[in-house]
């Protein structure tokens, strides 16, 4: 039988990543060169964007454990896909800094949206993976519902990102505003699933 690691060893793997992710985002923060509330007013922006990034993080972050909470097993194409998610997260506190420095100019704000739109692709890709699994191990009707409905809204953010790349170059700001509002989507794992469950309970 050939050799599939634990979950937990992939969870804890991912988690090690996204802790670094999280940790090289902070230590690009530079201590303003104005003392008080003046110093503080200059870096805003950098707060403002470091926040939308942690945020993202954050939310890819819990739904990952969501989605290996449902695996007894994991197969090499999950491994594959999960490291392919992983090194599109890895590439954002890079762009996130390349952002700030460039002033959130409309070229920068650009690749950042398309940073965003590859890292929302390669997530689905992981749940295109683990979905394709869970069906081969025949399982719970309800988690495959729950798996589909999960794609099916990761469909609509990564659609989200591609308006944002446009409008980066009409307006930066309202670019990085469209790209935050995929937040929404996912700030609860199960948000806009309930119903799902309910069609599978009756």
């Amino acid at each position: 039988m050939p050799y599939e690691p634990s979950p937990s060893r992939l969870e804890a793997f991912s988690d090690g990543v996204i802790a670094v992710i999280i940790t090289i985002m902070v230590l690009e923060f530079k201590v303003p060169q104005a003392n008080g509330l003046a110093g503080l007013r200059t870096i805003v922006p950098t707060l403002a964007v470091y926040l939308l990034s942690f945020t993202f993080t954050g939310i890819f972050w819990v739904n990952h454990h969501h989605l290996v909470d449902r695996l007894k097993r994991v197969d090499h194409l999950i491994l594959w896909a999960n490291l392919g998610f992983l090194f599109c997260l890895s590439l954002l506190p890079f762009f996130t800094n390349y952002m700030v420095e460039k002033r959130l100019d409309s070229f920068s704000v650009a690749v950042y949206a398309g940073l965003l739109f590859t890292t929302g692709v390669g997530f689905t890709l992981l749940q295109k993976a683990i979905s394709r699994h869970l069906r081969h191990v025949h399982a719970d009707p309800e988690e495959l519902a729950l798996q589909e409905a999960e794609v099916r809204k990761g469909k609509i953010s990564e659609a989200m990102y591609l308006v944002a790349i446009g409008l980066a170059f009409v307006r930066p700001w309202l670019a990085l505003t469209d790209a935050a509002l995929v937040t929404v989507l996912w700030i609860l794992p199960t948000l806009g699933l309930k119903h799902v469950r309910e069609k599978h309970q009756q």
